[in-house]
Formats: structure tokens, sequence, C-alpha cells
């Protein structure tokens, strides 16, 4: 089975500083028909303006992942990490016990976009830890590069969910497939251009949750950059 979440379906704010697309409920955004998808709980579309952004607040119990795609992201937490992240820079962050952080855009001229990812860990009060690795555009090109795991494997960053997340960029007639084994659940995202996915055609911002597939088949269509999400 499979269900479209269109992008202009999301939930959405603009703050003036922020403007921001909510796949699941998220704030004051609220849609008991979306609240998230097996462990994967939030996944917004961040666009924030020069010099902007979130001043410091805190998580706790939950994975968060940033997938940078435009831009400058300035990060500072309270366990003394400081980065700025870019194109191609995948951030991991365990909120565990509890942590505050902060999350600016460093560019005095140009907006950063960026994909804001929590995941629900297996268990509560982890300590908080912060993990950040770039994944270059040769390295997602024309197959699933694994990003992020619960083991780490291939170089991802790791996460304490049973979850896989695999980045791609999909020029016009690239084909790649991933396997789903039973009781194991997908969701794939177009963070830009547009893909093929199971023969469905989407484009920026869609969603596609697959449950009781045997494999999710994607192919280019123009191009297009897509993560996909391997979940319990």
């Amino acid at each position: 089975m499979m269900k479209t979440r269109p992008a202009a379906e999301r939930g959405h704010a603009d703050h003036g500083w922020l403007d921001t697309r909510h796949t699941f409920s998220f704030a004051d955004y609220h849609d008991p028909e979306h609240m998230g998808f097996r462990v994967l709980r939030v996944l917004n579309d961040d666009r924030v303006t020069p010099g902007e952004g979130f001043g410091t607040h805190s998580h706790r119990d939950m994975e968060i992942v940033s997938y940078v795609l435009e831009g400058a992201l300035e990060h500072r937490d309270s366990m003394g990490t400081g980065s700025v992240l870019r194109y191609g820079d995948v951030q991991r962050m365990t909120a565990g016990r509890g942590v505050t952080h902060s999350e600016f855009n460093s560019s005095s001229v140009e907006p950063v976009h960026f994909l804001q990812i929590w995941i629900l860990p297996e268990r509560r009060g982890l300590a908080p830890a912060y993990e950040e690795r770039r994944f270059s555009r040769a390295e997602k090109e024309g197959v699933l590069r694994r990003i992020v795991s619960r083991g780490g494997e291939e170089g991802a960053l790791s996460v304490h969910q049973d979850v896989a997340i695999f980045a791609s960029i999909l020029r016009n007639g690239d084909q790649v497939e991933h396997v789903l084994n039973p009781g194991r659940y997908a969701w794939v995202q177009v963070a830009s251009g547009a893909v093929r996915v199971n023969g469905l055609d989407l484009e920026a911002g869609d969603g596609l949750a697959v449950s009781d597939e045997p494999r999710v088949q994607l192919q280019g269509v123009g191009e297009g950059e897509i993560l996909l999400f391997d979940l319990p």
C-alpha cells in the first residue's frame, strides 16, 4: 500500500524570518491524520532568512537529524558543540535527558534551507550526544547512500532506533531499488526536483508512505534528490 502526502497539503507557517512546511503535526499545526509515520515523528521543510534563526531552546527524548539543502546553518548546543553546516552536511543530535541548542542562518545575504527530522528513540533518558558528517554529491548520485542507521554502518551517522535513512540524487533515467524486509515500512521524501516511486510521480516536498510492499523502486525524472527512510 502506498499513500502520498502532497507538498501542497502540508501544514504551513510563515513567521517572516522562517517559512516552514510540516509533513506531520508540529507546533500550532495539528492534524490527527498526520501525527507521524511509524517512529518518524517530525519532518519539517524549513527556510530561514539571512541572519535569523531559532534562539536557544530545549529538547529531550528525541533523535534529531538535520539535512542541509542550501545555505549555511549555524549550530550551538549545551554540550559545547558548535559548527556551520552546508549542503551535504548531515547532523544527528540525541536530545536524551535534555539538551538546549540554537540554529541560525550564519549568512547575512543568503537563505538557508534544510530538513528537520525527529525520530522517536528506542528508549528514554539517553545521554545527550552530537555527530555530523558531510556526504558529497558524488556519493549520492545514482545510488542509495546510507547516511543514518542504528549501527552507523558504511560510515553513516548512528541513531538510537532501528531505522536507516538513505539519500540519493537521481538524474533522468537513473534507477535504484530498496528491498523492504517483512514487517518493515518506508517513507520517501522528495527534497528537490522530481522522481518516480513505484510508478508514482512525485515532486519537491511530496512524501510517500509505503506499507506492505516488498520493495521501493525509484527512478529519476529530470533530476531529483530524495531521502528514503526504512522504518520498523
